[in-house]
């Protein structure tokens, strides 16, 4: 029998009790239905020298949303706009960082998972969205399913996966990119025109962040559980390889 590709998930924090660490239904939801399964990574419990051990399980990694990330990581004093930070989180989604890289693991950032991977990579963040660009990017969360339209450029990867150069989407983001980092490439644009998508270079390992939750909407159009299909794809490629496999 073929082997359940394994994703690692860097989960949410409860804000009431019991205040444990989980990974949201809906992703779970997307990895089940193309044939994976979750593994929590737990920041609160592994230490910098357990990620190897814990790397070497896993055959792709989702940076899923979140709190927001330490300024003083991307050389930056925190504004008053900044929010709730969580350094042991920062940390190890960092520390994972060299360890994936090296591996070739495929990644896929959601939200605030954008936002940690453009400051990996060396970039830098918009702390505050309405301070910067006096518009609000955080909708309702009992309201309609999707609130703006990206602008997706054509001939990208995140093209060629969405088919389409406009994106109906949700957003419960007030961070975005600021400084792109070197090497990665962007794909989306909000109607103001920061960056709503980036991606890894064509020769290099999959690498796919977006700022919306396609995770939300699976079962509110057929665009959403594409963005996770091209992973599932890109994680079953890599476990192909033999030394990989």
């Amino acid at each position: 029998m073929e082997r359940k590709p394994v994703i690692g998930v860097t989960p949410y924090k409860r804000k009431e009790e019991p205040f444990d660490l989980y990974i949201p239904a809906g992703i779970i939801a997307a990895v089940e239905r193309l044939g994976g399964e979750v593994r929590l990574l737990d920041y609160e419990k592994l230490r910098a020298y357990e990620l190897i051990g814990e790397v070497v399980q896993l055959d792709g990694v989702i940076f899923a949303g979140g709190p927001d990330v330490d300024p003083s990581l991307y050389g930056e004093e925190k504004e008053p706009g900044c929010g709730e930070i969580i350094r042991r989180r920062d940390d190890m989604e960092l520390n994972l960082f060299p360890l994936l890289l090296t591996r070739g693991l495929p990644i896929l950032g959601i939200c605030r998972g954008c936002q940690v991977i453009n400051v990996a990579f060396g970039g830098t963040l918009v702390q505050d969205i309405p301070t910067t660009y006096h518009v609000s990017h955080r909708q309702e969360k009992d309201g309609a399913p999707f609130s703006h339209n990206v602008l997706i450029t054509a001939g990208t990867m995140l093209h060629r996966i969405i088919g389409k150069t406009v994106l109906a989407t949700n957003s419960y983001h007030h961070q975005c990119v600021k400084e792109l980092a070197p090497g990665l490439i962007p794909n989306a644009y909000a109607a103001e025109g920061f960056i709503e998508g980036f991606e890894g270079a064509p020769d290099g390992p999959f690498l796919l962040a977006v700022q919306w939750h396609p995770e939300v909407t699976l079962d509110d159009d057929e665009d959403s559980i594409k963005p996770f299909a091209a992973f599932m794809d890109a994680v079953r490629a890599y476990m192909a390889v033999p030394c990989h496999g």
